[in-house]
């Protein structure tokens, strides 16, 4: 358990419903912060209401439960009319929208997160490529920029041979993806992957990376504060996916060869130093099958669904721990230095 510091956030809300608000309100209460829920008409009766020390209803102009949580200028009017200090996003809904995050910055309310900024770089998945290039962090082949349109795509394709992985520049959770492997997929690939896309993210940018094939898919999970110190605290294997959606979580990885871990661990500090990432993310990898070489994916900015298992194995709250960085402190006030860090056992 991180040791409660004097922090500014004494009223926190969480714009989210189920575990994770549940999780977070875990948090508020060993750290003597008063918990405050949102809920739907249609999640009056839901256990994360109840859990909080405070409850408000919060209504989208279309009645839609979803949008409920997604109602950005009615989630601040609610904060503000009750005197919220902070608002943890949770995952999925409002957690990677920058906007939201500026808007809780204009109105004075702090975001249990990265910077809008951060938010905004990582949430392009094509400027995240430009990035990691940047520092020096390995890349999948693929394309410099988003495409733009299904013939470019097509030339692409053409030019650069097959097969390739077809995929949304904005957005993640496995949506608007597919694998091409022959010249007649191309055109119709691009045309549903980008629907797909416009419709969950409201962007149908795509770009083009080469295939790998039977890979592990890696994550490893950043701490990083307001000075710029950054830790790892190990990583996860999430190769066990079903339609490109995460499974099973293994915390810390098995088998990884130890000189491929310690640079992947090396590459995802660096990178989150670079772009002067503040908070918790998790920077994702390729594994080549062979183990020979790994790939930078993209960076969640956000706490994930999995962060109990690096919790379970390397003795960190990482929940405690976003909402401590929210409020100002560092990770020297925390007490977390990477050379007392040290995964034991495993989590699944």
């Amino acid at each position: 358990m991180v040791t409660p510091l004097p922090n500014p956030i004494k009223r926190l809300m969480c714009c989210n419903r189920g575990e994770i608000a549940i999780r977070v309100f875990r948090a508020c209460k060993e750290n003597g912060i008063t918990s405050i829920a949102l809920y739907s008409e249609q999640d009056k009766l839901a256990l994360h209401r109840y859990k909080a020390d405070e409850a408000y209803e919060v209504r989208a102009p279309n009645g839609s439960p979803v949008q409920a949580y997604l109602s950005i200028d009615e989630i601040i009017r609610i904060a503000k009319e009750n005197d919220v200090d902070a608002i943890h996003p949770g995952y999925g809904f409002l957690s990677e929208n920058p906007e939201f995050a500026r808007k809780l910055d204009e109105a004075g309310i702090i975001f249990v997160g990265p910077r809008a900024e951060t938010i905004s770089k990582m949430g392009d998945k094509t400027a995240a490529r430009e990035i990691a290039t940047e520092c020096g962090v390995p890349i999948i082949p693929g394309t410099d920029s988003a495409l733009g349109s299904k013939e470019e795509a097509y030339a692409w394709c053409e030019t650069n041979g097959l097969p390739v992985m077809m995929k949304a520049a904005m957005g993640g959770g496995g949506r608007g993806m597919r694998v091409v492997r022959s010249m007649d997929e191309v055109l119709e690939a691009y045309e549903r992957c980008s629907s797909e896309a416009l419709t969950a993210f409201g962007d149908g940018s795509m770009f083009i990376e080469r295939l790998v094939e039977k890979p592990r898919h890696i994550e490893v999970q950043i701490l990083a504060d307001k000075t710029g110190d950054t830790v790892h605290l190990y990583d996860r294997d999430c190769s066990v996916q079903r339609r490109h959606q995460k499974v099973v979580e293994i915390a810390p990885a098995s088998g990884l060869r130890p000189e491929v871990r310690a640079a992947m661990l090396a590459a995802a500090v660096k990178l989150c130093r670079h772009i002067g990432y503040k908070n918790a993310g998790t920077v994702e990898f390729l594994v080549e099958n062979d183990g020979s070489a790994f790939y930078f994916i993209e960076v969640n900015p956000r706490v994930q669904v999995e962060h109990t298992v690096t919790e379970e194995v390397c003795g960190v709250d990482i929940v405690q721990t976003q909402i401590m960085i929210a409020g100002g402190a560092t990770l020297e006030d925390l007490e977390i230095r990477q050379d007392a860090i040290h995964p034991s056992g495993h989590a699944i």
